[in-house]
């Protein structure tokens, strides 16, 4: 992320994908929490000090006792974290969603309670609260009380699969929900998700996502006087929302968190996409009015994190301080709050650490010795084949997101495979039906070569034009160059005389907005090493390379 002394804000503040933002303060510290879905370590933290300049320092899920990711759909997994603070510690409530999409009645949606003393950890092990649904809140009110706070998913016949949100109480001492479960709020026809309660001047505001995560995204607040309700809609139809406006550059916002500074100025985190206009025209047919007011439009970023400064109105309703109900991109920051730059992250990885990186994911699994290895052979990323590409459970694949949209990777392999079944490289990423691998593989009648597979849509390709022989090249560079929606691979011999490998590819295809059902992540690039025939032959990086330009 870029650092400034800047007193503006510039929108987004966490780019690339970090969707459905969790937002507090402790002291002078303010941390945002961000989904993972299947990737791992999960639940990212950030940190700032100015609400301009903010800083990954690490994760909450990470270790098996936390998450069992194995064999969960594209997009399902660790889903919107719900980060707070009280009684000196962080609470964190988040989801395992082990069974989900539109086509499905049913969603098994597993709620965990962890704490721990510090933002770095270490991390408890889980509670098991119960699955009503998706997008839990923990509220802390001020008698001492806890709550839970969730949306209800409702699998019968005749009956909206939103069924609205519902209330329990959490005991401290029992480690388990009490009491009745009290649905507090209806809004039926309405997709509402993602509640979060607040308190204040005596009463209990409720802020909800509302109309899906997509482009017809929002926030809606509603309010009662006592927690368990009766809840009164805001007459406002939304707090935040593009969905009238599909040439705001800041697209889907919504589900978003508060926070008050020192000073009692309020600011909201919430979620939002920057789409990149294609001519692809792929929803032009789509019955729903918002897809098709997009059409080729495509947020190959993912869901990303921004900034708003809002204000209560006097008869007591939160507004966008800007008056209106469109994000802005640049927001000038809290003049209290003095700035705080952090030292730049470095673009280029040496594996010269003995651990990985925060800024590392792994598929599904986390990093272990058995796969992963940064010390069998020193100044390297060891990274053992398992299962392959289109694998929900054991892949060998460590990846960063993408954060921009002209941005150039790069790495030096060293690898022999024997087999066919056999591949190592460079990945583009969306996720298991959607990505471009620039692989080293074994041809029978030609030995080592390097080709692109492509799945596109879970339809699997090879490109035959992009196919090398390299049996004696004396090392292979890999590098991938995107500028838009133009993805190019290309190869060198020696890190200085590169060569292209095979033709432009649509980058935009690595988008929430592509092929058949519902998903809702980002691009990410990567390394990977994949043996189908379960020989576990091996490969090394030397380096890793990513530049966001």
């Amino acid at each position: 992320m870029t650092q400034t002394t800047s007193t503006f804000i510039q929108n987004p503040v966490l780019r690339g994908f970090n969707p459905d933002p969790s937002f507090i303060r402790v002291g002078d510290d303010y941390y945002l929490a961000t989904s993972t879905f299947e990737w791992l370590p999960g639940v990212r933290f950030y940190h700032s000090k100015d609400l301009v300049n903010w800083r990954l320092v690490g994760h909450a899920l990470t270790r098996p006792a936390h998450i069992d990711l194995k064999g969960v759909d594209n997009s399902n997994g660790s889903w919107a974290p719900s980060l707070s603070y009280a009684d000196g510690k962080f609470w964190l409530i988040y989801t395992n969603i082990r069974t989900a999409g539109m086509a499905r009645p049913f969603k098994d949606s597993y709620v965990y309670l962890t704490t721990a003393p510090s933002i770095d950890g270490p991390w408890s092990d889980p509670i098991h609260l119960d699955s009503i649904g998706f997008d839990p809140a923990l509220f802390h009110d001020d008698d001492g009380r806890k709550w839970i706070v969730n949306m209800q998913w409702n699998c019968r016949k005749g009956h909206s699969r939103f069924d609205g949100i519902v209330l329990q109480e959490y005991d401290v001492a029992k480690k388990e929900l009490v009491g009745p479960v009290h649905q507090i709020l209806q809004k039926p026809g309405s997709l509402i998700e993602g509640p979060n309660l607040y308190k204040k001047c005596g009463y209990y505001y409720l802020m909800l996502a509302e109309g899906g995560t997509g482009w017809n995204h929002g926030i809606k607040m509603a309010r009662a006087q006592r927690v368990t309700g009766p809840y009164e809609l805001d007459p406002q139809e939304a707090l935040i929302t593009t969905r009238h406006n599909p040439e705001c550059a800041l697209q889907k916002a919504g589900h978003g968190e508060l926070v008050e500074t020192p000073g009692g100025e309020w600011w909201l985190a919430h979620l939002c996409s920057r789409p990149l206009k294609t001519d692809a025209g792929a929803y032009a047919a789509s019955p729903d009015p918002f897809i098709a007011m997009h059409a080729g439009e495509r947020c190959m970023l993912g869901r990303e994190t921004a900034l708003q400064r809002v204000v209560w109105s006097e008869d007591g309703w939160l507004r966008l301080a800007n008056g209106g109900v469109l994000p802005d991109v640049k927001v000038a920051a809290p003049a209290e709050l003095t700035p705080h730059p952090w030292p730049a992250v470095p673009e280029r990885d040496d594996f010269d650490a003995t651990t990985l990186s925060p800024i590392w994911q792994t598929l599904r699994v986390f990093a272990d010795p058995s796969w992963l290895s940064l010390t069998d052979r020193p100044g390297w990323l060891r990274l053992r084949g398992r299962e392959c590409p289109s694998s929900i459970h054991e892949q060998s694949l460590v990846a960063q997101t993408l954060k921009s949209f002209h941005a150039v990777a790069e790495t030096r392999i060293d690898f022999t495979p024997k087999r066919f079944s056999q591949m190592a490289g460079l990945v583009c990423w969306y996720d298991t039906k959607m990505f471009y691998y620039l692989r080293v593989t074994h041809q029978e009648e030609h030995g080592k070569i390097l080709d692109i597979m492509v799945m596109d849509d879970n339809v699997y390709d090879e490109i035959d034009a992009a196919r090398i022989v390299i049996d004696n090249w004396p090392a292979v560079y890999l590098r991938a160059e995107i500028n838009q929606a133009a993805l190019q691979f290309s190869a060198s011999p020696d890190g200085e005389n590169w060569q292209v490998v095979g033709p432009v590819l649509d980058a935009s295809k690595l988008s929430d907005d592509y092929g058949a059902g519902l998903h809702f992540t980002g691009a990410f690039v990567g390394l990977a090493a994949h043996d189908v025939a379960g020989q576990r032959a091996f490969a090394d990086f030397d380096y890793f390379t990513l530049k966001n330009i």
